[in-house]
């Protein structure tokens, strides 16, 4: 709320530029102030390997290209992984080492990693490809990794939506102020009364034995919404935000749930991380230009990234894994013209599929994963429990409802009315308050 009062206060886009920048440096510094450090580090790296880009030829592009992309992808698999290779490699080294010791670094994962990472890649590729010139003001570019909006969970951004909209003015508008207050209300709400509210029977159901399938679905399904509200939630409030100061972002879902196929799904999830790995990765690879098996083949390989992406856990692999091969292996029916009751019928089996994909997501190991999946499709009884009263529950049920209801038939968040907008804001203000679960449920894709 300060920084966008004082944001519309200065008079020239210079004075918001570096106002923006220390506010995300702050907001960054909130976590572990040192990792800002390293932040600042990969920004010069990358913003003078831009500038070299854009002014070389031949094999000195190339070389500047690679060291950025080693330097980015260096500081991710550090942090990221390192303790994860030690753990895998260390079974095998014993045996032939007894007596070795296998070290484990004591390392915070840098909040927001993988999605600055991401940025600041997108940004050096682009100003390769000759599709973005270089950026020469430091402040801007800097400006562009930190975006503190969507710095820590996205929406990933390309250089050619951001950087202009940095470089230019925007004048106050109060349609812009209403849509992203009421944009970010939603976003709360999704978070603190919906996704929050269903962690309590999902925490539930993964962390109790002896339940009955029936349990054990319900605490699944309540995930696969769980993760929606809390993911596109910060999304919201991300874009929200930066609509309040004019900036808009990229949308990052399109009611994912109503997919028809894993492939629709997956252009309605996460879309600035599917888009990414198509233009940095799918499309090099060869895309579909070749073969129909080298193109599967592409395609399982981004699947194979998008879940070591995600985390330093075979559990994570196994997830990108399965969707890889459900992309490849099932036919695509997003076709507009299908049937109500087709649509509906494959849009079910989809939402029922990537449920179950999300038990390895969601579980602590791959044995938890197959465990609960075991329980899931038991025979026999277990106990019918959910952590929560009929009330509670019920309760849930309403707000998946209201939920399918707002993202399906009223996706505008714009209301013209003041009189409207003002009312809205004194029900979400009040919902939130009073049905929101309020602990220490950090978003989901913090951890990312």
């Amino acid at each position: 709320m300060v920084v966008t009062l004082l944001y519309y206060r200065m008079p020239q886009q210079k004075q918001r530029v570096w106002l923006l920048l220390i506010a995300s440096c702050y907001f960054y510094m909130s976590f572990v102030p040192k990792y800002l450090l390293i932040l600042a580090g990969t920004i010069v790296i990358d913003y003078v390997a831009g500038i070299v880009i854009g002014s070389s030829e031949g094999r000195k592009r190339k070389a500047w290209l690679t060291v950025s992309i080693i330097v980015n992808v260096g500081i991710l698999v550090f942090f990221k992984y390192t303790n994860f290779f030690l753990d895998t490699v260390a079974p095998a080294i014993k045996p032939l080492f007894p007596h070795a010791h296998i070290p484990y670094l004591d390392i915070v994962l840098p909040i927001g990693l993988s999605f600055h990472t991401f940025q600041a890649m997108s940004y050096t590729i682009e100003v390769y490809r000759g599709k973005q010139p270089p950026e020469r003001n430091f402040i801007v570019y800097a400006l562009y990794v930190m975006f503190y909006p969507q710095l820590v969970a996205g929406p990933i951004e390309r250089p050619q939506n951001i950087l202009p909209q940095l470089h230019e003015r925007k004048e106050y508008k109060w349609d812009n102020v209403k849509e992203g207050l009421a944009r970010m209300l939603w976003g709360f709400f999704k978070k603190v009364v919906i996704a929050d509210r269903l962690s309590l029977v999902v925490d539930y159901a993964y962390g109790h034995t002896g339940l009955s399938p029936w349990a054990m679905w319900v605490g699944a399904m309540f995930y696969s919404f769980q993760i929606y509200c809390d993911f596109s939630g910060y999304s919201d409030i991300a874009l929200g935000a930066a609509r309040v100061m004019g900036v808009k972002l990229m949308e990052n879902f399109k009611q994912p749930y109503i997919s028809r196929s894993i492939t629709e799904f997956w252009t309605r999830w996460h879309i600035s991380l599917s888009s990414w790995f198509r233009d940095y990765v799918y499309i090099p690879l060869g895309g579909s230009r070749k073969s129909e098996i080298r193109r599967k083949i592409n395609v399982f390989i981004v699947f194979l990234l998008s879940g070591i992406w995600h985390g330093a856990n075979f559990t994570f692999i196994i997830w990108g894994m399965l969707h890889g091969l459900l992309v490849t292996l099932l036919p695509n029916r997003g076709s507009k013209k299908a049937r109500l009751w087709s649509a509906v019928l494959f849009g079910i089996i989809n939402f029922l599929v990537v449920t179950l994909c999300w038990v390895f997501f969601r579980a602590q190991s791959v044995g938890v994963a197959i465990s609960y999946l075991k329980g899931m499709f038991a025979i026999g009884k277990g106990v019918t429990f959910y952590g929560l009263n009929t009330m509670e529950m019920w309760l849930c049920v309403l707000l998946v409802g209201i939920l399918m209801v707002r993202e399906y038939k009223f996706r505008r968040h714009l209301i013209r009315s003041d009189a409207g907008f003002a009312a809205y804001c004194a029900v979400m203000v009040a919902a939130c308050y009073f049905l929101g679960v309020f602990g220490e449920n950090q978003f989901i894709y913090f951890q990312f």
